[in-house]
């Protein structure tokens, strides 16, 4: 579990998070929506420690992450699998090496087990037989496989997924979508996912924060957020189009 205790941040005059506190739920989709713009990003960067907080705390199983020691520090930060909204993956690295990467910099294992390890992942995420191409000779859903092959690597208790299905086709946006959520339950990981994405919302989210304009606005489940009267909320909803779409089929 991962809790965020009235956290603040202030880059120069502007302060992008306001007090916010909530808690993210192990074994479960968390999912952090709102507006471009709206503070959720550095929310997570302040979560991962690439941001410090000015005021508020990040525990990590009940610990305070930002008075930890360095030692401790690391010790986190190599239970935490990061999927970028880019993928990120090494262009000169092939499939295999961008997965044995972090395994490579953390790991204290030989190199057959990196590679076994590696070869594991691949598989999880059904694409084994990609394991000698290079990232440019991937479509865009086979990237953010390895990427997520890459994320779970190092056996993640906390998994961190920024924009997972951006650039991608709705079937393949599926396709990601349960994944990730097979892998949260499979690993019983504390998954955190950033998007704007209502589809993936209704499809995975489990424990939903919107964030409005720097402060947390609503959290609850998808369940919830259809009978939600949040005036914010509703606006940010309907302008993807979907709750027109699902209140008309329930009406149907």
């Amino acid at each position: 579990m991962i809790e965020v205790q009235g956290i603040s941040k202030r880059f120069g005059t502007v302060e992008v998070l306001k007090d916010i506190s909530a808690v993210f739920e192990t074994g479960k989709v968390n999912q952090i929506i709102g507006k471009s713009g709206s503070g959720k990003s550095v929310l997570a960067k302040c979560i991962v420690g690439l941001h410090v907080p000015d005021k508020g705390k990040v525990l990590y199983e009940g610990h305070s992450f930002h008075d930890m020691d360095r030692t401790e520090m690391t010790s986190i930060r190599q239970e935490i699998g990061m999927l970028f909204q880019g993928s990120a993956l090494f262009d000169s690295l092939t499939v295999l090496q961008n997965v044995m990467f972090p395994l490579q910099m953390f790991a204290h294992t030989t190199k057959s087990e990196m590679e076994d390890r590696a070869h594991s992942c691949l598989k999880r995420v059904n694409i084994l037989d990609k394991d000698k191409l290079f990232p440019a000779e991937l479509s865009g859903g086979m990237q953010k496989r390895v990427g997520i092959a890459r994320a779970i690597a190092m056996n993640p208790k906390y998994l961190f997924c920024d924009e997972p299905n951006s650039g991608l086709d709705p079937q393949t946006s599926i396709l990601i979508d349960e994944l990730i959520k097979e892998i949260t339950e499979e690993f019983n990981t504390t998954t955190i996912v950033i998007t704007h994405d209502m589809n993936s919302v209704m499809e995975t989210g489990e424990n939903i924060i919107f964030i409005h304009k720097g402060r947390k606005w609503w959290q609850g489940t998808r369940e919830e957020l259809l009978e939600s009267d949040n005036k914010e909320l509703n606006e940010f909803i309907f302008a993807s189009g979907l709750m027109r779409i699902v209140k008309k089929s329930l009406k149907g």
